[in-house]
């Protein structure tokens, strides 16, 4: 829970039906092999218990693994993490997901802005 300071990648997204919104910072680093690995992960959530948890499984199912692997991860493997959750309360698995996704995606984005600059 929180942020990172130096974060390479950033995603929010917020849901006006329910008022939850939550953001995820994530740090992407190369490994020996040259592999995007994602070290460190964090969020912050203002919303339910259902929103605070799914937040807090996705750092658990991200951290440490390879990008592509991260890319992969789904609403359902949230719920599946947390054992359940309420048919009312998909919708913090699927603003999880989609937050890291929006992370990943700003990573990628600073890093093709990246070599275009130094191109």
């Amino acid at each position: 829970m929180g942020e990172i300071k130096n974060a390479n990648g950033i995603g929010k997204i917020g849901n006006p039906t329910c008022g939850d919104i939550l953001w995820v910072y994530i740090k992407v680093e190369k490994d020996k092999k040259g592999e995007e690995i994602l070290t460190d992960i964090k969020f912050k959530t203002f919303g339910c218990a259902a929103a605070i948890a799914t937040s807090s499984m996705i750092t658990k199912l991200a951290k440490g693994k390879k990008l592509s692997e991260v890319e992969k991860i789904n609403y359902k493997d949230i719920v599946d993490a947390l054992g359940g959750l309420p048919n009312i309360k998909i919708h913090c698995s699927a603003m999880a997901s989609q937050a890291l996704k929006k992370a990943i995606e700003d990573y990628k984005n600073k890093i093709q802005i990246k070599k275009r600059v130094n191109y």
